[in-house]
């Protein structure tokens, strides 16, 4: 087996950089699935995730598999065929989103608007108001573009137009570093991974369902078209171990729950707040975008209105070549992104930062770390600043 010589530091939209304790909690040795230790820990991370999702009265749900899972979840439990279903979408990702829809028979429509923007309320109203959707999906972030969606004001519009129309919110890259506050607001699904902003390694799909939607969910029509995502089948799971009591469908994967149960205590703990935090990841994207632009670089977002906070999309300068700029920030010890969006993927380079490479920034140096390796690559490869 070959290790790495030397790590260099992950700035990309996810996987993001760990904390010792969340990955220490990971080095256990082999753990029952009902042993009473875990069983403790699963129960505490499902409880914990109802208050970094502000959700007090949702249900968690805590399942082997990536953010992508959340989708088919969401789409197989709440979507049956011939449903109408509204995406609003600014980048691959609602594209890949509707995708999945189609195939559990959604009957899917989409609003769009150009790369690097978003879709104005305007527009949204006027899809709510051309026939029933029984489901609205927004990516939060999305992370071919960027761009940050105005989940709160999409909430209000939807319920003042079409209230009994579900929303769902994928929230991979937003969730733990974005504001979202899903009772509050009346968002029936959040989705999310684990290895963006919640800060744990990759393998477990992570969504937060209202009562509303999961009642839809038990009630179906017909079936659920999945097996391994269906609510039915997870729903006593969740809930015998909140309970504190073992149970079994399939076997959860122990230590990356263990992994979550510590990181999302240091989430809820952190400076006495969520909401500092999220002040933590917006002054991180103002320092990163604001000296990306002094350089003389272009973002992709149109405005910092529609940015996100966890990632910066950035335009390569004219004459910079992308294989050569990444190359030369990776041999300074920094990972970065290239573009994702196929109509775009050539232009810009992308670069994360979330979870302890902002809150914990001031010890560990990251920010700074990958502005000077942007910076001197840059001028290896011709750019003036």
């Amino acid at each position: 087996m070959t290790t790495p010589t030397q790590h260099r530091l992950c700035m990309i939209p996810g996987p993001v950089e760990f904390d010792a304790d969340v990955l220490n909690a990971m080095a256990t040795p082999a753990t029952s699935h009902v042993d009473p230790f875990f069983i403790e820990k699963f129960g505490s991370a499902i409880e914990l995730l109802r208050k970094v999702f502000f959700a007090p009265t949702g249900q968690p749900f805590v399942v082997a598999g990536s953010g992508t899972l959340t989708w088919d979840a969401t789409a197989a439990n709440l979507v049956e065929n011939g449903d109408n279903v509204l995406v609003i979408n600014t980048g691959i990702f609602g594209d890949w989103f509707a995708e999945c829809i189609g195939v559990y028979g959604g009957v899917v429509d989409a609003v769009r608007a150009p790369f690097g923007s978003r879709p104005s309320l305007a527009q949204i109203e006027a899809a709510l108001t051309s026939k029933h959707y029984k489901l609205v999906t927004v990516t939060h972030v999305d992370t071919s573009s960027g761009v940050l969606n105005n989940i709160e004001d999409i909430c209000v519009l939807v319920k003042r137009v079409s209230p009994n129309t579900l929303i769902a919110l994928d929230g991979v890259c937003s969730v733990g570093a974005e504001v979202i506050k899903q009772e509050e607001w009346g968002i029936d699904v959040v989705m999310t991974g684990s290895q963006k902003a919640l800060g744990v390694p990759p393998g477990l799909a992570v969504m937060v369902v209202s009562k509303r939607a999961v009642e839809v969910a038990l009630n179906r029509k017909s079936p659920p078209t999945t097996y391994f995502a269906s609510f039915k089948k997870w729903l006593p799971i969740m809930q015998k171990y909140e309970a504190r009591q073992a149970s079994y469908f399939a076997t959860p994967p122990v230590q990356l729950i263990l992994a979550l149960q510590v990181s999302l205590e240091q989430l809820v703990a952190a400076q006495g707040s969520l909401e500092h935090r999220f002040a933590q990841h917006r002054a991180a994207s103002a320092k990163v975008k604001d000296t990306l632009e002094s350089w003389g670089l272009q973002l992709v977002p149109v405005n910092r209105a529609c940015a996100a906070n966890t990632l910066t999309a950035v335009y390569y300068p004219a004459g910079v070549a992308p294989a050569e700029f990444l190359g030369k920030v990776g041999l300074k010890g920094v990972v970065l992104a290239g573009g994702l969006h196929p109509e775009h993927a050539t232009k810009y380079f992308r670069i994360g930062h979330m979870n302890v490479s902002v809150v914990n920034d001031s010890l560990l140096n990251h920010l700074e770390t990958t502005l000077d390796a942007i910076k001197a690559a840059l001028q290896e490869c011709g750019h003036k600043i």
